[in-house]
């Protein structure tokens, strides 16, 4: 069975992305398998550099198949922050709690103004013999809020998809990876995962 390495730390990332890919035909190992794993600097201007970065390193270093995402959220009025930030938006050593507490401090003088926003993924796909990458994006449209529900990690709290009525926070574990933006980006890439 051929090797996957998902290019993340993050272990709610793992495990949705295990979730996602389950009816695939691969041994799928994150990143805590590669101990000595120098750390991946991502510095591209957008999603899909940053992706294609993280892809390329992991696969050149264990040799196999790899697959990164980056991932974010993207806010309307504050001009697409914290976007390719996300992860690292305000300080770097904030918890996410306090990340999308400073999200909304930020957004405090909108008070009657819909917060329309969107959490984008772009997944890279890095073949190492043949130095091939396939790209597939996935998003999810919705509104910021004040936080609600206790699932998921991140901003998740503090997005509202009106059509659902719930934040990405109140929804099961299931529903999520129905709609959200990585399991969006994943159903576009399987197509491609499936010739690997």
């Amino acid at each position: 069975m051929r090797r996957l390495v998902l290019a993340t730390r993050n272990k709610g990332k793992v495990t949705e992305l295990k979730e996602l890919l389950a009816d695939l035909a691969f041994e799928i190992v994150d990143l805590s398998y590669y101990s000595d794993l120098p750390e991946i600097i991502e510095d591209g201007g957008t999603f899909v550099d940053n992706a294609i970065i993280k892809a390329k390193a992991v696969a050149e270093y264990t040799g196999e198949l790899s697959l990164a995402d980056d991932s974010g959220l993207e806010v309307d009025l504050l001009n697409g922050e914290p976007g390719v930030y996300s992860a690292r938006y305000g300080n770097p050593e904030w918890n996410d709690r306090e990340r999308y507490q400073y999200l909304l401090k930020k957004l405090a003088d909108y008070k009657d103004t819909r917060k329309t926003a969107r959490f984008r993924c772009v997944m890279a796909l890095y073949e190492p013999q043949s130095k091939q990458v396939e790209i597939a994006e996935g998003a999810v449209e919705g509104e910021i809020v004040e936080p609600r529900g206790n699932h998921g990690f991140g901003y998740d709290p503090v997005f509202y998809i009106p059509e659902l009525g719930k934040t990405m926070a109140e929804l099961s574990e299931e529903e999520k990876n129905r709609i959200s933006h990585r399991s969006r980006a994943i159903a576009n890439l399987k197509p491609k995962l499936a010739k690997v």
